[in-house]
């Protein structure tokens, strides 16, 4: 299976790349193909194919896929809207919350965390894959959500007023975009607790990685690392990083994932080969059972020890980054356990200029390890109270220090593997 940087993303957002596969160019049709490619129909049937032929699961969640398309090309649509609401329900029928029809307007609207940029309030998405109900992955950081206190796992019951039961990921995000500067008011249910938040919309500029020496207890000179999503510039930065810390002549390296909700499959493998020296990264596993495995190349950064931070917030390409350096042995993972999302969108224009996301593959760690609605689990487990969480997004200088319980750990963590290590080259041969 050839996987291309362009089409393929790890993420449990709601947002989608904008990389266009336009179906039917450039064919000579007879007057009623003509009609049929021009009618509400045409789109129907031109999502049906993607699904047969693209689809994950041959079994298409125990549907009789065939027979649908007769059932849904049968009905009669005097408009595109019809057949809008039509493909959504045929695409209900797969029990996959990320396999998701767009309409020109959202596909057009929704950007994947690949620009750098963002307009709106920084929010990452998702259905709840058993309740169905719009759960934050991750309030993007330095956002106005992250800044307002919106958390992983919150769930959003209202936008503006309007109940989002029932209500589809595509067109809750619509309604959370617009211009910048204007606001948006939320609620969000958190356990038992019903919170309001009023959010200012604004452009978000994205910087994946920052990073700093700290001080060890013990003396020496860690590097902190932390990434906060998976975009096109998000390796570039990390060799960046890794290389000045490195010159620094740090003794080890703390590497937070935590809220981080996935991105570029490719970048994910990139970082991980800066790590890795020798060994497997991630398999991708589509419906024939063909496997495209990537492995490390021999070109590692560092071989200093090594211990990454994640959470609930830590989905996706977070998980085959951590859940390949857990398998290596490469690094000690510290923190509570993951997402949980291990598939693969395949994102394509359609002929009308909507859009959809297909699930076209799962992913599996070095070891096998199919973590699709099961995570990552730490080695070392440390949870934060309600009242450590809010205190770190209330000032958000106090991650990545003492003040940050599970960093904390994690330089315990480091500390004892540092002492055990024996002195050697920083870098591999």
């Amino acid at each position: 299976m050839t996987i291309t940087k362009r089409a393929i993303v790890l993420s449990a957002t709601a947002a989608a790349v904008t990389a266009v596969i336009v179906t039917g160019a450039g064919l000579h049709l007879s007057k009623s193909q003509a009609f049929f490619r021009e009618s509400p129909k045409e789109i129907v049937d031109e999502v049906w194919n993607v699904i047969d032929r693209s689809y994950v699961d041959g079994t298409f969640n125990q549907v009789d896929w065939k027979a649908m398309r007769m059932q849904y090309l049968n009905r009669s649509y005097a408009t595109k809207e019809e057949a809008y609401k039509a493909i959504r329900e045929m695409l209900k029928k797969l029990g996959d919350p990320y396999t998701r029809f767009m309409d020109p307007d959202e596909f057009k609207n929704m950007q994947i965390d690949t620009s750098g940029e963002l307009t709106g309030v920084g929010i990452q998405l998702a259905a709840d894959e058993k309740t169905k109900k719009l759960t934050v992955i991750s309030p993007i950081e330095g956002s106005p959500a992250s800044s307002a206190g919106v958390l992983a796992k919150d769930i959003i019951t209202k936008i503006d007023g309007k109940s989002t039961e029932g209500m589809d990921v595509n067109k809750a995000v619509t309604l959370i975009r617009g211009p910048v500067g204007t606001q948006v008011k939320l609620n969000v249910a958190r356990g038992d607790r019903e919170l309001e938040f009023q959010l200012k919309r604004a452009k978000i500029e994205i910087h994946p990685v920052r990073f700093s020496v700290q001080k060890s207890p013990t003396g020496g000179n860690i590097g902190y690392i932390r990434l906060v999503q998976f975009s096109a510039n998000a390796a570039p930065e990390m060799r960046e990083a890794i290389q000045n810390l490195e010159k620094q002549q740090v003794s080890g390296y703390i590497l937070d994932l935590r809220s981080n909700p996935g991105g570029l499959l490719y970048a994910s493998v990139d970082i991980a080969r800066m790590w890795i020296q020798d060994g497997g990264i991630v398999s991708t596993v589509d419906r024939q059972g063909e496997s495209d495995r990537e492995n490390a190349n021999r070109r590692a950064l560092t071989d200093k020890p090594l211990v990454v931070l994640v959470d609930g917030g830590s989905a996706s390409a977070s998980e085959i980054l951590s859940g390949a350096l857990q398998d290596n042995k490469r690094a000690t993972i510290v923190g509570t356990k993951t997402f949980g999302k291990g598939l693969v969108q395949s994102v394509r224009g359609l002929g009308d200029g909507s859009g959809m996301a297909v699930t076209i593959a799962k992913y599996l760690t070095p070891n096998g390890r199919d973590i699709n609605k099961h995570g990552i689990d730490p080695d070392v487990v440390i949870e934060l109270t309600d009242e450590q969480r809010q205190a770190l997004v209330r000032d958000r200088d106090k991650i990545g220090t003492a003040a940050d319980p599970q960093f904390a750990k994690a330089l315990q963590v480091l500390n004892q593997a540092a002492a055990v290590r024996p002195q050697a080259e920083s870098k591999p041969n």
